[in-house]
């Protein structure tokens, strides 16, 4: 009865129709994190059909010619071995990975995706973006974040020598991290008249955006219509305190919330 009961269960249980996850911020310095996403692939992203990875899996990247490192080899070889495997990956470039291109995504076999991008799974229309273009209140990184999206920068960029690429990139780094220990929690967050905008010109009632590592589901009233805006985890298991998350749109349409350890997160 317990074997008929456990199947029966199994059946019920609707199919995985998309996976989402942002910010893992890859890097060799982080090898549990890195390990923890590769379990991901292989434990949850191999059983759905589609995978949306919605910006900062890499800390950093200087170009699709840094693909011959071997800890960047590693994680191409896994996005290949799942694409292979039938599973169709999205990628949508973050605010420190926006450089990864055609060859990344031509070795990789991942599909690369605007910002914003409208779609509908499931029956679902959502809305998906990054999130920094939306952090409108952070003037000063917002003219940054429009310099080194132009076409023209990053010709120029790219045509250095990659490793003085990776030089200016941990400088920048550098820089950005002192930067926000001067700014308010407020200025680093989305900004609401720019979210509200959005969900306008999508014309659609769910948001799932990563970037301000503030994970949490918002039910926001706009033009007296409720729109849910979910907001993904950063993924650290390197430091003091573990944390990371997934959402889950199943074939009903329902969207639920992971964390890490397995257990499903009540938003």
């Amino acid at each position: 009865m317990t074997t008929s009961s456990s199947a029966s269960n199994q059946q019920a249980q609707p199919e995985t129709a998309a996976l989402f996850v942002s910010d893992l911020h890859l890097q060799a310095a982080m090898p549990r994190t890195t390990q923890a996403f590769f379990d991901f692939l292989q434990r949850h992203a191999s059983k759905t059909r589609q995978l949306y990875l919605l910006g900062d899996i890499f800390e950093a990247w200087a170009g699709d010619d840094d693909m011959a490192d071997a800890y960047n080899q590693q994680v191409v070889d896994k996005l290949k071995q799942l694409s292979d495997a039938g599973i169709a990956i999205f990628w949508m470039a973050g605010n420190r990975d926006f450089l990864v291109g055609r060859e990344f995504a031509a070795t990789t076999g991942i599909t690369l995706l605007p910002d914003p991008f409208v779609t509908t799974i499931a029956n679902r229309p959502l809305v998906l973006t990054h999130g920094d273009a939306y952090c409108t209140d952070d003037e000063a990184y917002m003219q940054f974040r429009a310099q080194v999206r132009q076409d023209e920068w990053q010709k120029n960029f790219l045509a250095l020598p990659l490793t003085q690429r990776k030089d200016i990139i941990e400088s920048l780094r550098a820089g950005s991290r002192a930067a926000q220990r001067d700014k308010s929690y407020d200025i680093m967050d989305v900004n609401k008249n720019a979210i509200a905008a959005l969900f306008a010109q999508s014309a659609s009632a769910t948001m799932i955006h990563g970037h301000t590592h503030r994970p949490a589901r918002h039910d926001e009233t706009h033009d007296g219509q409720t729109r849910t805006r979910y907001v993904l985890s950063d993924w650290d298991l390197d430091g003091a305190v573990p944390r990371g998350d997934w959402l889950a749109l199943d074939a009903a349409g329902q969207i639920t919330r992971h964390a890490l350890h397995g257990a499903i997160i009540a938003d």
